[in-house]
């Protein structure tokens, strides 16, 4: 336990310890509201005061409102849509889960940057440009215009599925962190900050999204800046930090091995991390929204490149402060204590420990912790109305909707969802059940997704039947798996914890510092043991490999748009005679958009 716990000649016990280190004044709530009030006025702005949107709005039809609302009328601006691409993606599962990674596991998956900046690349040269160059509002149109209206729907089913099971896992992890902090029931939290937080996505559309992430991106990296450089103190320098967990075997490389059971292998990370990180970097909506929010391609990647440098910071920032954690709480685990119930409770645990004494610091951290969930579940929301809008209506009704219908439609999507993800926070923390959906549903989903766009982007045959044998293969290796860590069959070696050198008195008991390691009975390979992050691989690979031998049966070959694939094989394709060929030509300046047509001879444009 970190030494700013004032100790008696007679210890405190871990329930006085737990109730000193709950000391959230006044000035605390004041900064955590200031955070909410800002997001708050800054969708007001952007829904009743911003004259540029009304003016637009008022001479607009249908399609020009929800372009304005899901895509700020595609005329967005680079900084601020990379800061929003961050805060998309780092929730505050990811912000306490890496601390947590950190002090269990060591410093292997900080590795994981490498394949987001492979991933990155991939995203920039390869998917990003089809999805800019057919204007699409969802990614899931593409399937359409790829294959047919059959994967469109397959894919948008899947992706809202996942969504509303992970938004309620996200908003329920920092209102625990809340409650640990404030003793404040999460029943009471949970509701007040999902209003707000609905609020300022409904009015305000795609452009009170951005600049809301925004303001949470900067309040994420500075609370954890001002974390570790407090941690840095406390654990009495680098040089500690780096010996201490040197000593405890935190500071290790990745496995150089092709066993693919290794958790977080060098193969494991470059090849099964980047094949993750491109499902979540291309074919997520929220994701591609922002890309198409801006008006040509080498925009967007100017913001996939601020992104990639930003999110790999703020990793590195939460794996160092990982270890400052373990510093502290290496003679005295606060898990093995029952200090905390829970090992993501680590980093409010330090900082109520570290920082709790300075006002406002306590309210600052859990506001950055609350902006990483709110700026996921801002996306997420705005992100389902385009797909309910755009697959799931305009597909399947002839009839198109007014201006107002289509507000209302937009609008009360962000509003049904927002209820339906406040509510089901109650379900996870009485039950727990809808966290393990949504990791499941994750794991199954992203291999078939990641297998259908990349066999349209890059390869000239169908794949509806190669997705619902993917979907089938990784439900089944996913149980698997479940069944397995459930029984103890497969389980992962964690580094040792000590409480020797406590500063407070606890209930002892007989448990020991190994950690049963993973059962090798017979030496045989078992597919559903191998690492995590190999599931979205293997279910593209499935995916891929049936589509491929179903089209080769069936000849159900798809002569398509050139348009439609990769930039990188377009000159490959052997293209029908006469076919048309649709070129757009986009000013930067007006974002006007002009359009050619080409007629084909001999396989060249004349």
């Amino acid at each position: 336990m970190n030494n700013n716990v004032d100790v008696t000649d007679i210890k405190l016990n871990v329930k006085d310890v737990k109730s000193n280190l709950q000391h959230f004044d006044w000035i605390d709530y004041g900064v955590f509201l200031f955070m909410l009030i800002s997001c708050a006025a800054v969708g007001v702005y952007f829904g009743f005061i911003d004259k540029n949107r009304k003016r637009r709005l008022s001479a607009s039809n249908a399609t020009e409102i929800a372009q304005e609302y899901l895509l700020g009328g595609r005329r967005m601006t680079v900084v601020p849509v990379a800061m929003s691409l961050v805060a998309s993606w780092i929730s505050g599962i990811a912000l306490l889960g890496l601390v947590t990674e950190m002090y269990t596991y060591g410093t292997q998956y900080l590795f994981v940057i490498f394949a987001l900046i492979l991933a990155g690349l991939l995203t920039s040269y390869v998917y990003m440009p089809v999805f800019h160059d057919l204007r699409l509002q969802s990614c899931f149109e593409y399937l359409e215009k790829r294959f047919d209206k059959r994967i469109r729907l397959f894919g948008s089913v899947l992706y809202s599925l996942h969504t509303i099971t992970f938004l309620p896992v996200v908003i329920y992890v920092p209102a625990l962190a809340f409650n640990q902090v404030t003793g404040i029931d999460i029943y009471i939290i949970t509701p007040f900050v999902c209003a707000i937080c609905i609020f300022y996505t409904l009015v305000g559309g795609i452009k009170a999204v951005v600049w809301t992430d925004c303001i949470q991106t900067f309040m994420m990296i500075g609370t954890m800046l001002i974390v570790i450089g407090k941690g840095t103190v406390d654990a009495n320098g680098f040089g500690n930090i780096w010996n201490t967990n040197w000593a405890g075997g935190r500071l290790v490389f990745p496995e150089l091995t092709l066993d693919p059971k290794e958790r977080h292998s060098t193969l494991a990370l470059l090849v099964g991390g980047t094949t993750f990180l491109i499902c979540s970097l291309t074919f997520n909506q929220g994701m591609v929204q922002r890309y198409l929010a801006l008006p040509t391609v080498r925009k967007a990647r100017y913001a996939l490149s601020i992104y990639i440098f930003t999110t790999s910071l703020l990793i590195a920032i939460c794996c160092y402060a990982g270890l400052i954690v373990f510093t502290l709480y290496s003679q005295c685990d606060p898990l093995k204590t029952k200090l905390i119930s829970a090992p993501d409770q680590l980093l409010p645990l330090f900082v109520m420990d570290s920082l709790g004494e300075y006002p406002g610091t306590a309210g600052l951290f859990i506001a950055g912790i609350f902006s990483a969930a709110l700026s996921t579940l801002s996306t997420s929301l705005n992100s389902m109305a385009a797909v309910v809008l755009e697959d799931f209506y305009k597909p399947f009704v002839r009839k198109p909707l007014t201006e107002r219908e289509t507000t209302f439609l937009m609008k009360g999507v962000v509003f049904l969802v927002g209820i339906v993800s406040t509510t089901l926070v109650f379900v996870v923390a009485k039950l727990g059940t809808v966290l393990q959906l949504q990791v499941s549903i994750g794991g199954i989903t992203a291999g078939p997704v990641v297998g259908a766009f990349t066999m349209g982007m890059l390869m000239p045959w169908g794949a509806f039947y190669g997705t619902v044998t993917g979907l089938i293969g990784m439900s089944w290796l996913l149980y698997k798996a479940q069944s397995d860590l459930a029984s103890g069959d497969l389980t992962f070696p964690k580094k040792p914890v000590y409480t020797n050198n406590c500063s407070y008195s606890f209930a002892s008991d007989a448990c020991s510092n190994q950690t049963r390691t993973e059962i090798a009975d017979d030496g045989s390979f078992k597919i559903h043991h191998v690492s995590y992050l190999f599931y979205t691989i293997i279910g593209a690979a499935i995916t891929i490999v049936t589509s491929t031998i179903v089209s080769l049966i069936l000849d159900n070959g798809y002569g398509s748009d050139p348009m439609l694939f990769s930039p990188i094989i377009r000159k490959f394709i052997t293209i029908p005679q006469h076919m048309p060929i649709v070129a757009q030509d986009r000013n930067e300046k007006d974002c006007t958009v002009h359009v050619h047509t080409f007629a084909l001879q001999d396989n060249k444009v004349q």
